[in-house]
């Protein structure tokens, strides 16, 4: 299992750990959508098991956005494809599909520049 983390100017932050999931944790995907249809309550996130995510991911990406502005943050460097931290491509119905995770997408629509890394 790959552990996703974000470098936000020194500061180091998991929203999916931030949200109350373990690690290591069962893959998760989006479905109906991107990260930001999850934030427009359009889509969900849904663990392998078949278990609704899709609070525990929202509340991590808020709990990131308050780090990140608390440090003062305008760029956070992000784990690509990932249905949390993905910038241009993410994890849509078990497949790689243009769109953002659900973090990467609240912290671009509060101002953030968003990258993905490797």
């Amino acid at each position: 299992m790959v552990e996703l983390h974000e470098k936000m100017g020194g500061v180091e932050a998991c929203p999916e750990e931030l949200g109350g999931l373990s690690t290591p944790r069962k893959a998760s995907t989006l479905v109906g959508g991107s990260g930001e249809d999850v934030l427009e309550g359009r889509a969900r996130v849904v663990a392998s098991d078949g278990t609704d995510v899709t609070a525990l991911f929202v509340a991590g990406a808020e709990r990131t956005l308050a780090l990140a502005r608390e440090a003062g943050v305008r760029r956070a460097y992000l784990k690509q494809s990932s249905p949390s931290c993905g910038c241009e491509e993410t994890s849509i119905e078990g497949r790689r599909a243009p769109g953002r995770g659900v973090a990467a997408a609240l912290l671009a629509r509060s101002g953030i520049e968003v990258v993905d890394v490797p």
